[in-house]
């Protein structure tokens, strides 16, 4: 058996371990912002496992699969961020912004 292939494979289980770890961190944690960075942790670690996986089962490609996760993974967070401060997901500036700013006289 190649030393390589066991290393990846030692690698891999470690990483399975960690993600059990941070899924437990995100049931548990007592604010909602430590949950959002849980699930991102989690999202980063699938993306590394995937990267393992590919090369593996000597396909290399997933590489390109890991990578396209790992920004989606990103823009979610960023869009779950947004939405639990704001409320929303418009474009700051809308017409909603607008609106609500004229109410108020300018002020928000």
């Amino acid at each position: 058996m190649d030393y390589s292939f066991m290393l990846l494979a030692a690698a891999t289980t470690g990483l399975l371990v960690a993600m059990l770890i941070t899924l437990a961190r995100t049931i548990a944690g007592p604010s909602l912002y430590d949950r959002v960075l849980a699930v991102n942790s989690v999202g980063t670690k699938i993306v590394l496992l995937i990267a393992a996986m590919g090369f593996l089962a000597g396909r290399p490609d997933f590489l390109d699969i890991a990578l396209l996760y790992a920004l989606v993974n990103f823009i979610g967070t960023l869009a779950v961020l947004k939405f639990f401060r704001y409320r929303h997901l418009g474009i700051a500036g809308s017409a909603d912004d607008r609106t609500a700013a004229s109410e108020t006289g300018g002020r928000r």
